[in-house]
C-alpha cells in the first residue's frame, strides 16, 4: 500500500490497512508528533473575520443543546439585515461557560487542508473530509455516538480523554447518538498533542476535555452505502440508452418500457461488483471541492500595467 500522506499518521500504512482498518481502533504517537496544516491561530482568523457562516460553525454540549441564535449573529449589507454569521464575543462566552466549538469542512474553506486531504483522498480511494473540535477541559461536546465515516483524530492542543465501544454487529445500524446501554468498551486513552486516534467506522466513541483547551482536528473517510450503489446502478445501466422521452400513446409506453428493460438486462449482464463500487467511490471522490485556482489581483494589475506600457508610443526623440 502506497501511501506517503497516510503514513505520518499511522506510521507502516501496510500495516495499519492489515491491523487496524476496520478491524478496531488505534493510537498512533509519531516520534516527533504530527503537525496539522490547521491551527489554532487559523480557527482565531476564521472567527476574527466574522463571515464563518451556519452550518460551517456550531456550538454544542452533550446534554445541553445550544440554539443558534447562542453564537450566531445577523450582519447589516447595503441595508438588508442576513442572519447566521458567527459571532466571535458570544463564541468565546461559551467557551468559557464549557460549550464545545465545532468548524465543520474545513477542507472548503481552508487551502493547506484542502490539499492535505486531496492527496489523502486520492491515496485511499475514498473522500476525506475535515472538522475541527475545541472543547475546554472536564467537558463533553457530543454524547456517545456512530459516525458513518473511518475517523483519524489529531489533537492540536492540550489533551482530551477517549472512550471507543464496540463496532455495529452487521450493516443495519444508524449513525449518530447512541441510546440505550452503550456497547462494550474496547479503548480508552488520552490523547495529547501530535498523537493521533484512529477510530473505525460505526464503532460508538465519546470524548472529554482533559487537560488545557482541548483542540483537534477529525478526518472522516467516506466510504459508500447501498445509496450510493443504487444511484451508480442507475447512471451505468442508462448510459447510451436512447429512448423516446414522451410517448404519445399507451403501445408507445409499452415499447419505450420494453426497450428500457431490454436495455438494462443488457447493461446489467456487462457490469461486475467491482464496477458498480469503483463507480460509486469515484462519485464521492467527484463531490469533493475542486483544486484551488487562487485569483491574484496584483499580479492581474501588474499584467495589465505591463500591457499598458507595451502599448504605449515611444516618446519622440
Amino acid at each position: 500500500m502506497h501511501a506517503p500522506t497516510l503514513a505520518p499518521w499511522v506510521g507502516d500504512p501496510a500495516a495499519f490497512a492489515t491491523t487496524y482498518w476496520r478491524r478496531r481502533p488505534g493510537v498512533f504517537r509519531p516520534a516527533e508528533g504530527l503537525r496539522s496544516p490547521f491551527t489554532l491561530a487559523d480557527v482565531d482568523a476564521a472567527l476574527a473575520t466574522g463571515f464563518l457562516p451556519e452550518p460551517y460553525v456550531e456550538m454544542a454540549r452533550a446534554e445541553d443543546p445550544l440554539g443558534p441564535d447562542t453564537y450566531l449573529s445577523p450582519r447589516a449589507v447595503n441595508g438588508s439585515s442576513y442572519g447566521g454569521f458567527a459571532d466571535e464575543t458570544k463564541i468565546r462566552a461559551l467557551l468559557a461557560d464549557g460549550a464545545t466549538l465545532l468548524m465543520r469542512r474545513l477542507d472548503q474553506w481552508h487551502g493547506p487542508t484542502r490539499d492535505l486531504l486531496a492527496r489523502l483522498s486520492a491515496e485511499l480511494q475514498r473522500a476525506v473530509e475535515a472538522f475541527c473540535f475545541v472543547t475546554p477541559a472536564g467537558t463533553q461536546g457530543v454524547p456517545l455516538h456512530r459516525d458513518d465515516a473511518d475517523v483519524l483524530v489529531l489533537q492540536l492542543n492540550g489533551s482530551k480523554s477517549w472512550r471507543v465501544h464496540e463496532g455495529p454487529a452487521d450493516g443495519n445500524w444508524r449513525q449518530g447518538r447512541v441510546e440505550g446501554e452503550p456497547p462494550a468498551e474496547v479503548l480508552r486513552t488520552t490523547l495529547r498533542a501530535g498523537e493521533v486516534l484512529y477510530i473505525p467506522r460505526g464503532y460508538a466513541h465519546q470524548a472529554v476535555g482533559d487537560e488545557g483547551l482541548s483542540v483537534h482536528l477529525s478526518l472522516t473517510i467516506r466510504e459508500i452505502h447501498t445509496g450510493d450503489l443504487f444511484r451508480s446502478l442507475q447512471k451505468l445501466t442508462a448510459r447510451s440508452m436512447s429512448i423516446e422521452t414522451r410517448p404519445l400513446d399507451d403501445d408507445a409506453v409499452l415499447a419505450a418500457a420494453t426497450a428500457m428493460l431490454d436495455h438494462v438486462r443488457t447493461a446489467v449482464t456487462a457490469l461486475t461488483p467491482e464496477d458498480l463500487v469503483h463507480h460509486a467511490r469515484r462519485g464521492k471522490l467527484a463531490a469533493l471541492p475542486a483544486p484551488r485556482s487562487p485569483i491574484s489581483l496584483s499580479a492581474a494589475a501588474a499584467d495589465a500595467a505591463t500591457t499598458a506600457a507595451a502599448g504605449s508610443p515611444s516618446p519622440a526623440s
